[in-house]
């Protein structure tokens, strides 16, 4: 078995005392562990002795960390890297992720933290060997997480490591991507790769509630702020203390509410509404948005200010037709959802696998998850054949899905107001019913779209589909 495979550990640091205590924890852990003072040392023991794993701090006389990683990456490309320093910054993490280190740990850090690092995977835990391979040094990085990530995506990849590398620093995230694209299920594993990750969990849609509604339910209210506040109500700034905080499509917040937000941001306490005096609030916040922000501000709909505070660490999740490689996993894990909380049923047919990854599908991941359940839902138990899918892809979806343009009934003698019913309903259809996907394709608000529903007697409140993630 090659060293790689095995519990070889080369501990690096020119402070005697972390590096002892850091191979005392290692060898508790079954792991072999030798030690050098700087890169230097590292270097010459490398040329004679191989390693499965490299723990080296940043800052070390001689060579640093950042010379080691880079000659390990020419020398010994299988050794897995891991840095560390009490200096840690969230530009350095990103750093560390690009040169190829598996994470970046900020001193002090728990040696559970470490040791879910070092872990390998059980057999049944990761989807593809390569694709665990450049998650965390071997370890599927989307274990332990309540809905697991699964991905052969390598930009995926490259995004989970990321996500790994700043979990543990109180960066605030800014998570863009269109809606079903998984942009809260990554705000969920990020809060559980965080320090903060026995600590509350408290998600807000912010385009589900009228700016008045929202404004208290961030902030909370003091008894007899207004008409019908009978009690003091805690917001979600409050409830979320000491863990994390998701502000979701945070881009539909109104110009006032950012102001108060971007107050929050700065000084770390909340005003709740009627209140007399700020309350202190410890929260890592993470905002989603499915919106261009840049382009928001530029429109003078967003505050540049507060753009930048959400943006210290920006991460892009691309749509489903940009990892289609993924569709086949992703369909295998909503067919054993669906088995596990409904009924037995059969496997797909490889046609209808084909099927599916010819679909655009312009409601992204979330899209595919409802037609796998609603297939499943018709093949009764038996194989999931093309024909209990087809009739549920949307054929002007494919249109849509790619931004090009459909007649959506344009003829001669149609009011106009038939005419935005049928675009706005056939919009609706193709990303399965969600609203925040459907309000982007169309380029209105959420808003918006609800009030339209309800003028066409349909009802806009805030039902299926209005999450945005």
């Amino acid at each position: 078995m090659s060293p790689h495979e095995t519990g070889s550990v080369l501990v690096v640091d020119d402070e005697p005392e972390m590096a002892i205590a850091l191979r005392e924890t290692l060898r508790r852990d079954g792991y072999r562990v030798s030690l050098a003072q700087n890169g230097r040392e590292a270097i010459e023991k490398i040329a004679r002795e191989e390693y499965g794993w490299v723990i080296s701090d940043v800052r070390m006389p001689s060579v640093d960390g950042w010379e080691l990683l880079s000659r390990l990456k020419e020398k010994s490309p299988l050794t897995r890297v891991i840095l560390m320093t009490a200096y840690g910054t969230v530009p350095q993490a990103v750093a560390a992720m690009k040169q190829g280190a598996v994470n970046f740990l900020t001193k002090p850090f728990k040696a559970e933290d470490l040791r879910k690092i070092l872990e390998p995977p059980a057999p049944d835990q990761c989807e593809e060997k390569a694709g665990c391979a450049q998650g965390s040094g071997g370890r599927s990085p989307w274990e332990n997480v309540s809905r697991p990530i699964r991905t052969r995506n390598p930009a995926m990849v490259r995004i989970l490591g990321m996500i790994d590398a700043v979990a543990s620093t109180p960066a605030t995230i800014l998570i863009e991507g269109e809606s079903g694209t998984g942009k809260e299920l990554l705000a969920r594993y990020l809060h559980e790769r965080s320090t903060r990750a026995h600590r509350p969990f408290v998600a807000v849609n912010c385009a589900a509630l009228p700016d008045n509604l929202l404004e208290s339910e961030l902030f909370g209210y003091e008894k007899g702020a207004f008409s019908g506040a009978i009690a003091r109500k805690i917001g979600k700034f409050e409830l979320a203390h000491s863990g994390t905080l998701l502000l979701d499509e945070v881009g539909e917040m109104e110009l006032a509410l950012q102001a108060k937000l971007l107050r929050v941001i700065q000084e770390r306490e909340i005003d709740r509404v009627g209140g007399t005096r700020p309350v202190p609030v410890d929260i890592r916040i993470i905002a989603t948005t499915n919106r261009n922000l840049k382009e928001e501000v530029r429109a003078g709909r967003f505050r540049e200010d507060l753009y930048y505070r959400l943006r210290v660490f920006p991460v892009a999740l691309p749509p489903l037709r940009e990892r289609m490689e993924d569709i086949p996993l992703l369909a295998e894990r909503f067919r054993l959802a669906f088995e596990k909380e409904h009924m037995a049923v059969g496997p797909f047919a490889p046609e209808t696998i084909e099927l599916l990854a010819r679909h655009p599908w312009p409601g992204n991941v979330r899209e595919l998850e409802n037609v796998v359940t609603r297939a499943a839902f018709l093949a009764e138990g038996r194989t999931i054949l093309p024909s209990h899918v087809s009739d549920l892809l949307d054929p002007e979806a494919e249109n849509i899905g790619r931004g090009e343009e459909c007649d959506a009934g344009i003829r001669p003698g149609r009011s106009v107001w038939e005419v935005e019913r049928e675009l706005i309903l056939r919009t609706l259809a193709s990303c399965g019913g969600n609203k925040a996907q459907s309000a982007r394709l169309l380029g209105i608000n959420v808003r918006t779209l609800r009030n339209k529903l309800s003028e066409y007697g349909i009802g806009g409140g805030e039902g299926n589909g209005e999450e945005s993630a």
